[in-house]
């Protein structure tokens, strides 16, 4: 998430130049189908009686969400495994998805040191199957990920992991699929676009105030002012300013193409929250939305999701009348391996 160094021991930033201007565009209305298919199920917090049931006779089904994968390399041994490497979702972030009626399943990397290479199955083969992806927080984003050097031999992050999730993002926003980004995930969408990062807060902004702070952790808040025009002031109409969870000591800096600021840090105008102006829903935002449930001082991350999902549904709709989506009520044939 950029938020602590990196996820290799158990637990994203150019050189100082100025922040990008922080223009929003008019976001766009989501893609919608005209004619009766088998349904999506709704987001939402929906009554028992009307949730839709996997494989029902209507054709409904959950959407399926991607989340990418945490790496974690250095295990504690306390945990029993030893030399071996973890993958995993933060319980928070799945519990976010999963609350608005969505499914949610992580995505592994496969690493190439891994004994187990997936040698026939290709990135798209696993997009195909989900409907939306999550790009998670974590370890820093690798400065040469964006053509830029360490300043400091402590913020060298994880390329292994950037470079996997590159690989989902542009995969899945090929096929019009949404992403959203959180944190390092946010970060992560920059770059995929040409931005930067700054690779340290406090060294390459000394102005700003305190965006991370390891013994507050999740505890740490601040404001968060919406651009006028942006597409999180239709999401939050009632204020254009609220308090969320905000930990990373790296940030957007140069934005990249086709990317415009939707929010800011009140204090000291550090990007917070971005958005794709492309042909695909791609979003991210610097906060974590995942931990601000029963914490009534926070926004609530309901709106975001929400919008996710229905961008996810209506992008969903729109491959199944073009007939690029199978029909969920058809069974699949196998997959040829050979």
């Amino acid at each position: 998430m950029g938020g602590g160094v990196s996820d290799r021991k158990a637990s994203g930033e150019s050189s100082a130049r100025t922040p990008a201007k922080r223009t929003a565009p008019e976001a766009r209305s989501p893609a919608s189908s005209k004619r009766e298919a088998p349904k999506f199920a709704k987001a939402g917090k929906a009554e028992p009686a009307s949730k839709p049931k996997v494989g029902s006779s209507t054709g409904e089904r959950p959407l399926r969400i991607g989340v990418s994968a945490r790496l974690l390399y250095q295990v504690p041994q306390e945990l029993g495994f030893r030399n071996k490497n973890l993958q995993y979702i933060e319980q928070s972030l799945a519990h976010w998805i999963m609350e608005h009626g969505a499914v949610a399943f992580m995505v592994p990397a496969v690493a190439h040191d891994s004994k187990h290479a997936a040698r026939h199955l290709k990135v798209d083969h696993v997009v195909q199957e989900l409907d939306a992806l999550v790009l998670q927080g974590g370890a820093d984003v690798a400065p040469q990920t964006y053509g830029q050097a360490p300043i400091d031999e402590r913020w060298q992050g994880d390329v292994v992991r950037d470079k996997y999730e590159l690989s989902l993002l542009r995969a899945f926003l090929a096929q019009k699929k949404p992403v959203l980004g959180v944190c390092r995930g946010a970060q992560l969408l920059n770059v995929a676009f040409g931005g930067t990062l700054y690779q340290d807060i406090p060294t390459q902004c000394p102005a700003a105030h305190s965006h991370v702070d390891t013994e507050l952790y999740d505890q740490l808040e601040h404001d968060v002012t919406f651009l006028q025009g942006s597409a999180l002031t239709k999401l939050y109409p009632k204020s254009s300013q609220l308090t969320v969870t905000s930990i990373h000591h790296q940030a957007v800096a140069e934005l990249g193409k086709g990317m415009v600021v939707e929010a800011v840090s009140t204090l000291d105008g550090l990007v917070e929250a971005i958005r794709w102006t492309g042909d695909a829903y791609a979003r991210g935002v610097q906060w974590h939305p995942e931990f601000h449930h029963g914490r009534h001082a926070l926004a609530d991350s309901s709106p975001i999701m929400l919008d996710f999902l229905q961008a996810s549904r209506a992008a969903a709709l729109v491959r199944l009348e073009a007939g690029r989506e199978p029909d969920p009520r058809v069974p699949r044939p196998p997959l040829r391996l050979a």
